[in-house]
């Protein structure tokens, strides 16, 4: 197959999986069909077509540990992260991808693939066989867009009319907004509507000229490099690549594509795409279903026990618990709202959350406490820091601990503790060859993960 550049945009952060996803930690980056998050899913899917030179991972420098951290666990290693300043939708974020590719080698007849990074794609040979028949149309100069065999009426997606079959792929006829039930009843009867899936193919100069040619704004900057786009990147129009080139390019084509696709965009499309067992439950932790029909349970580390219930999701996480009947779980949105009016914390910070040096875990918070259990990898080290209105205190579990604090440096070790004053410089190092797993107990007014002044990092791992 031919070479292809791939650009995988990670920079959402939508909380329709709430309590699960939360605006620190999003849907790609979680594991919700399998062992790997659906980001990590997507480059492994990559991998073999572009190996680790041709995928570059677009999204903002909030994510760089995550993306870090759970590429390098799947074998993507090195300067993958396109830094995006901040959002601006799809057009500006595959522009400025595009821009970084051109600098790093791509020319003009260069193929790349434009994926979002949380979806799943189950049948990895239609998605190849459908690639390759993007790559045919390619040749004829078209921008493609990879259209959803759908398998229902889906009002939550847009959809594409197909036009004239040229061998594989077809000419679009016209792009369609989402619809009301009866419209896309009608759609998905008639045989002539895809889904609007998001994924894109196209000749590297051929998106350049559209972007010339439909949105001379961010083609300006492209013109200037990756820096120039970066500098000018917060003034850019915030504009999908669907409505700002794909509706108004005259040379669209799309490839339909049938390979067991979901968005997993609600928790009923997550009941959906899982593996049910002989009551049409889907169990995922420590979960007894007794008498119990047609739920799902997506269990944290507790025990979750239902009894002679039918059709419920439920979901639970270390500080949230969410219950609603199967089939209106797009009702979270809701939920969401009315929590963020209240500046709950859940709908923001996550239990759980990785970073280059390790990862923590939330386990307690209340009025003015705050526990974690962190776990630092060999040889990683947390940034330099100080904080104004926390004190905090360390207690070894397991490994050991070098210690920074002030002028001083120590070791501890399983069982050994410290104490972290406010305003105390410190820093906690991994030296071992083991992972450090440490107890923090935070005290303070207030204990959000900005009250932190970093001094400075280390090249090996920052906070």
């Amino acid at each position: 197959m031919t070479e292809i550049k791939a650009l995988i945009l990670a920079g959402g952060g939508g909380t329709r999986l709430w309590p699960l996803s939360r605006e620190e930690v999003p849907k790609q980056f979680l594991k919700l069909a399998g062992d790997h998050s659906l980001l990590q899913t997507t480059i492994k899917r990559l991998l073999p077509l572009c190996g680790q030179e041709g995928i570059k991972i677009v999204a903002g420098e909030r994510w760089d540990s995550q993306i870090a951290f759970q590429a390098s666990d799947v074998g993507l290693k090195g300067n993958i992260h396109v830094l995006e300043p901040e959002g601006r939708n799809t057009a500006p974020a595959i522009a400025l991808g595009l821009a970084h590719l051109m600098e790093k080698g791509a020319t003009r007849e260069t193929p790349v693939l434009v994926c979002p990074s949380d979806h799943i794609i189950q049948n990895e040979k239609a998605f190849q066989d459908a690639l390759k028949t993007g790559l045919l149309a390619l040749e004829e100069g078209k921008l493609v867009t990879f259209g959803i065999v759908p398998d229902a009426p889906e009002t939550g997606f847009g959809y594409i009319k197909k036009g004239e079959d040229r061998g594989g792929w077809h000419d679009v006829s016209r792009f369609v907004e989402k619809p009301d039930l009866k419209k896309a009843k009608e759609y998905v009867q008639s045989g002539q509507y895809l889904w609007n899936g998001g994924i894109f193919l196209f000749r590297a100069g051929d998106m350049i000229h559209s972007f010339k040619e439909h949105l001379p704004e961010i083609a300006k900057l492209m013109e200037g490099g990756e820096r120039t786009m970066i500098e000018g990147f917060k003034d850019l129009p915030s504009v999908s690549i669907d409505y700002g080139i794909m509706e108004k390019a005259s040379s669209v084509a799309v490839v339909p594509l049938d390979a067991c696709w979901s968005d997993l965009g609600s928790w009923d499309a997550i009941y959906q795409q899982g593996e049910k067992d002989g009551n049409r439950n889907v169990l995922k932790g420590d979960v007894l279903a007794d008498r119990s029909e047609g739920c799902l349970v997506q269990g944290d580390r507790r025990l979750i026990a239902l009894s002679g219930v039918r059709d419920l999701l439920v979901v639970d996480t270390a500080d949230a618990l969410y219950i609603a009947p199967r089939g209106t779980s797009q009702s979270v949105k809701d939920v969401v709202a009315t929590l963020k009016e209240r500046s709950r914390p859940e709908i923001t910070q996550a239990p759980e959350s990785a970073r280059r040096w390790g990862d923590y875990r939330i386990l307690h918070e209340g009025d003015g406490i705050k526990v974690k259990r962190i776990t630092v990898h060999p040889g990683k080290a947390l940034s330099l820091q100080y904080h104004h209105h926390r004190t905090e205190h360390w207690i070894v579990v397991k490994g050991t601990a070098q210690v920074e604090r002030d002028e001083e440096t120590f070791y501890l070790h399983e069982g050994e503790s410290t104490f972290i004053q406010k305003n105390q410089l410190h820093r906690l190092i991994n030296p071992g060859k083991i992972p450090l797993e440490i107890i923090e107990v935070q005290n303070g007014p207030y204990l959000g993960e900005d009250d932190i002044v970093r001094i400075k990092g280390e090249p090996n791992g920052r906070n």
